[in-house]
């Protein structure tokens, strides 16, 4: 039986962050919730997270910076970057660090969902 993908959710709104876990759970997904960004990278589940949403604005290391840190340590995980701030100079900078996908908050649940599904199959195919 197959592992079920891992979800890393890091995002300073508890509403946004419990909200998001409780839809990724429905979908069959394990979804973990992380307060900030140094709590994900101290976390156990950091190195198994399959796919990762983070928002920009988080205390102490950004998501932006978050995401850098992970690919500069050689770990590429296909991360969704979400904000309620969008700004163009982030999302360029977010798209060419090799982002998967930059979105504007609120969003639809609908949205999140595509957007997970396209992130983890482009893992799957560099897999293979």
């Amino acid at each position: 039986m197959p592992r079920k993908p891992v979800v890393s959710i890091v995002d300073d709104d508890p509403s946004v962050r419990d909200g998001t876990v409780d839809l990724l759970s429905a979908l069959g997904y394990v979804a973990e919730a992380f307060e900030s960004a140094l709590d994900f990278l101290n976390a156990s589940r950091c190195h198994g997270t399959s796919c990762l949403i983070v928002d920009v604005q988080l205390p102490g290391m950004s998501g932006l910076e978050l995401y850098e840190n992970l690919v500069t340590s050689g770990r590429t995980i296909p991360t969704i970057v979400v904000t309620a701030f969008p700004d163009d100079r982030d999302r360029a900078r977010a798209l060419r660090a090799g982002v998967s996908f930059y979105l504007p908050k609120p969003f639809e649940p609908d949205e999140l969902i595509a957007c997970v599904r396209a992130a983890l199959a482009r893992r799957t195919d560099r897999a293979t």
